[in-house]
């Protein structure tokens, strides 16, 4: 690494880190400065009490094509979820599953109160039409809302989008109200279709953690927050003054709108929480997603989340984690876990209040309702020395923090390779 790097990349994200490692790939010296005292961003993964806490829920889309060419999956050592789903609706558990894989259990899904006949074999007919064609065919697709793509092309009954279609939605999109761009609908739906969902055996930050491996030494540099920007030189709380041929912003969408101003405007976000619970006997024999079909409580999904690696902690002992996602925001922990608990005592029974709380998890994602996704792409390019990259450039999942970063670096060589030439 130079004393001075061609390239600065402020923040280790997943895009940072994606935008590093095409750098790297490339021969560009460059140096991410990350303001907190670990990679990962929103994908950070923490120890508490013998158990691997993940600040986000853990559902990696195994399927995004740009994850599978940029990480090496076998590696993770995933550990999937079924390939089913539980909704709760009328007081009990309706299962619904994928016909190639469980065609018993899919058969008798048909007459549960989730919805219609109809409305199963229109999600069979859902399936089918978003999974067919390549990819950027139907990210062409004219952008809406999802309520009316479900509603208007899919004609889905209202009780089939309350029950179900909600509830998947707060749990991939982060929205139930299906405001949300039918572009990251059909992106997220059609990588259900192609392959499980899974979560990596040693937490989230097992994805970060391979991007840092794979970069040179010393390219990271943890606790550097930066302050102000300038031209092609960013200038850290402490004083220093960086300065290099190009500086790329891989922040969140407010952390970016703040250094750069109107020409990158905060899009908005939305805040999700996740509770961890630490139960003696699991609710669920098996590690499938439950959603709330009822709309009623705080919950909106929750999951038994599969084992992880052996710790020689609680994880190891017998005892289950358990993740509940909160799609929205509440101000009190305390609070929020007494609610919590009395809608899932619902559910499971008195064994909840037996249930230990592990932690509150805060975490936000940018607002990408209908509209936000046009272009699917946002340009990454601000100007020749000033690049922008992340979720709010791309789409709010994985596979667009990565394509984001990706597509930094490339911009970022482009401009570098004219001025040379």
């Amino acid at each position: 690494m130079t004393a001075e790097p061609e390239v600065l990349i402020v923040g280790a994200g997943l895009a940072g880190l994606a935008c590093g490692k095409r750098l790297a790939e490339c021969g560009v010296p460059f140096q991410i400065l990350e303001a907190a005292d670990a990679v990962g961003g929103r994908y950070r993964t923490d120890l508490v009490e013998g158990f691997r806490l993940d600040r986000s829920f853990p559902f990696f889309l195994t399927a995004s094509p740009e994850a599978r060419r940029v990480l090496d999956i076998e590696a993770l050592d995933l550990k999937p979820f079924s390939r089913a789903i539980l909704v709760r609706f009328g007081g009990k558990f309706h299962r619904l599953a994928d016909p190639r894989f469980e065609p018993f259990a899919a058969a008798k899904s048909l007459l549960n109160p989730i919805g219609s006949l109809r409305d199963k074999l229109r999600m069979v007919r859902l399936f089918w039409e978003i999974d067919r064609g390549n990819l950027e065919h139907q990210l062409a697709k004219n952008e809406r809302l999802t309520l009316d793509l479900l509603r208007w092309n899919g004609k889905f009954s209202a009780a089939m989008i309350d029950r179900f279609f909600r509830p998947l939605a707060g749990m991939l999109l982060h929205d139930r109200s299906l405001a949300t761009s039918s572009r990251l609908f059909r992106f997220a739906f059609r990588m259900l279709a192609e392959g499980p969902v899974a979560v990596p055996a040693l937490g989230m930050q097992a994805i970060p953690d391979q991007l840092v491996g794979r970069l040179p030494a010393n390219s990271v540099r943890l606790g550097a927050i930066v302050e102000q920007l300038g031209h092609r030189e960013v200038t850290l709380t402490s004083g220093e003054t960086i300065r290099a041929r190009a500086v790329v912003i891989a922040t969140e969408a407010s952390g970016a709108a703040k250094l750069i101003g109107d020409s990158c405007p905060d899009p908005g976000s939305r805040e999700n929480l996740l509770l961890h619970y630490a139960a003696d006997q699991a609710p669920c024999s098996e590690p499938i997603p439950m959603l709330n079909g009822e709309g009623q409580g705080p919950v909106n999904h929750l999951a038994v989340l599969p084992k992880s690696s052996p710790l020689a902690g609680r994880d190891s002992d017998g005892s289950s984690l358990i993740a509940a996602g909160v799609v929205g925001s509440a101000d009190d922990d305390a609070e929020l876990d007494r609610k919590v608990r009395t809608q899932l005592a619902e559910w499971f029974g008195p064994q909840v209040s037996g249930w230990q709380l592990l932690r509150v998890s805060r975490s936000i994602v940018p607002d990408q309702t209908a509209g936000t996704l046009e272009p699917w792409q946002r340009p990454v390019r601000l100007q020749p020395g000033l690049y922008v990259c992340g979720m709010h450039r791309d789409n709010a999942t994985i596979d667009g923090a990565l394509t984001s970063g990706f597509r930094a670096a490339q911009a970022v060589m482009e401009d570098l390779h004219a001025k040379r030439a």
